[in-house]
């Protein structure tokens, strides 16, 4: 690799197209500001990301579009490697990852994709105080009640025979 030892800082600006290779994605409208810190030592390079950004998500129970603020930190080591394939297949820990001592140059797009990812919250929902407000799909919503005042009956009904063993011994 090229770079001099010591730190190095590159800024990256990622929008929907950048994810167009990896296929369709559950956000849209990405806008994430990427800084990616590598600081070269002999043999290896830390590799600090930070994520910044928006994207729009939509909420996992009515359906409505959110606006969802990505932030996130992740580390990463890169060490330099005789046989680089064998040990990534090796390596046991995910913040590891080995380049030969030929590469020239560090490919990072995949470690950006996978790291916006990870930044998205894992339930995408409307704040507590939003539920049923005007933001709130309130079709979506009512059906879910109906859909679920159906299940409850249905529930009732399976287990109500039942009742007349409850007071029985053995």
């Amino acid at each position: 690799m090229g770079l001099k030892p010591g730190l190095h800082v590159f800024e990256y600006r990622i929008e929907d197209k950048f994810f167009a290779p990896y296929g369709d994605q559950d956000f849209k409208n990405c806008i994430a500001d990427v800084k990616l810190s590598l600081d070269k030592k002999n043999g290896f390079m830390q590799l600090h990301f930070d994520i910044d950004g928006n994207v729009d998500v939509n909420c996992d129970k009515c359906g409505n579009i959110l606006s969802k603020q990505l932030w996130d930190e992740f580390d990463l080591v890169v060490k330099i490697a005789d046989e680089p394939e064998l040990m990534n297949d090796q390596e046991i820990d995910p913040d590891v990852y080995y380049i030969g001592r030929s590469e020239s140059h560090l490919m990072v797009a995949d470690w950006i994709y996978e790291f916006i990812n990870l930044s998205l919250p894992m339930q995408k929902r409307c704040e507590e105080e939003e539920v049923g407000g005007p933001l709130c799909n309130r079709e979506v919503l009512a059906k879910l009640k109906q859909m679920e005042d159906e299940v409850m009956k249905e529930s009732n009904s399976l287990w109500k025979g039942l009742d007349q063993f409850k007071d029985l011994e053995n």
